[in-house]
């Protein structure tokens, strides 16, 4: 009766607010059906910058995530190993994390755990590694987003290394210019949240608004010192880590995609992966350079989803290659 008696003009406009509100509903419970809205959180941290807030499970576009209590991208772990069970700590960046697009089971750290049980299940008896019987592999995935080498040191100077047997250190080539830990980009810089936002068509809007300008304050202060060798030297201090608690470590490096064929890595890359060659050649670190093993691929195109992160197959290929080369090796 109320709106028989409302001017035609304004039931028009009501009609209008009606569909309208409905859509935005609708569209709301189909972006919380697709995980968006439902974001990983971050903590700031003033030794590692920032860490993954922990004990969090969440599935983004279908992918699920897996956050434990000690802000790994890995379930839930015991502080030490079982007896009997082979764990190799992986400390990495967004490529190791794997991000909101790689489903749980698609991450490095879970397809080097299959791939493992794999080699050592087929090993010949003569091999030192064969007296050693293994049930259980664990590879723990201490990695976030834009981590580096001193992000990665800070997480193992906190925590340590969980009684791990291994400790795999996996970089790409824009990790040896990475900048110092800075905690100030949590909650300010979007890629960074530190609460869940009130509408997932909110966090959608804001992935399109314009990114915040490097001179605020979430930028990091600038370093006056050589930021590759900052780098280098926390790498050292992680291998410094690993061998006082006697475990074996591996280094490796996956390139930038557009370090492939010519031209190939720029001046500046040549001149830090030098550098790296010298630390690794000083302190005779186990070192996988993953550039000439990605430039013999038969399918090199597939290897990427952007120009850093990989895809499954690049996933793929990186763990059977850190694998095998943990299982070749004394442990």
């Amino acid at each position: 009766m109320f709106l028989l008696l409302l001017p035609s003009s304004s039931f028009f406009l009501l009609k209008i607010f009606a569909v309208t509100a409905g859509l935005f509903v609708l569209l709301e419970l189909l972006l919380r059906l697709l995980g968006v809205g439902n974001p990983l959180i971050y903590v700031a941290d003033a030794e590692c910058g920032y860490l993954l807030a922990p004990d969090r499970t969440v599935r983004r576009l279908g992918n699920l995530i897996q956050i434990n209590q000690y802000s790994m991208r890995s379930p839930s772990i015991a502080p030490l190993p079982e007896p009997e069970t082979l764990r190799v700590l992986l400390l990495g960046d967004s490529v190791a994390n794997g991000g909101w697009w790689t489903h749980q089971t698609n991450t490095i750290s879970e397809l080097m755990a299959r791939q493992l049980k794999q080699e050592f299940e087929n090993l010949p008896i003569a091999q030192p590694q064969a007296k050693v019987k293994y049930f259980d592999f664990e590879v723990l995935n201490a990695s976030a987003n834009s981590w580096g080498p001193r992000n990665q040191l800070a997480y193992a100077q906190r925590f340590g290394l969980f009684g791990s047997q291994i400790v795999v250190l996996l970089l790409n080539t824009d990790d040896l210019f990475a900048s110092a830990p800075n905690a100030a980009v949590v909650g300010r810089d979007r890629s960074y949240p530190d609460r869940q936002p009130p509408l997932a068509t909110l966090e959608l809007l804001r992935r399109f608004l314009p990114a915040l300008p490097a001179n605020t304050p979430t930028a990091p202060a600038a370093e006056n010192r050589d930021r590759v060798g900052s780098n280098l030297e926390a790498i050292r201090q992680i291998k410094s880590i690993a061998d006082a608690a006697r475990c074996q470590f591996v280094l490796a490096l996956t390139p930038k995609q557009h370090e492939f064929g010519e031209p190939g890595p720029r001046d500046w890359e040549v001149k830090a992966r030098d550098r790296l060659a010298e630390l690794v050649e000083r302190e005779k670190i186990t070192y996988i350079n993953f550039l000439p093993i990605f430039n013999s691929a038969a399918e090199l195109a597939t290897l990427y989803r952007d120009s850093i992160h990989l895809s499954p197959q690049g996933n793929q290929l990186v763990s059977k290659t850190i694998s095998h080369q943990l299982t070749c090796s004394p442990i």
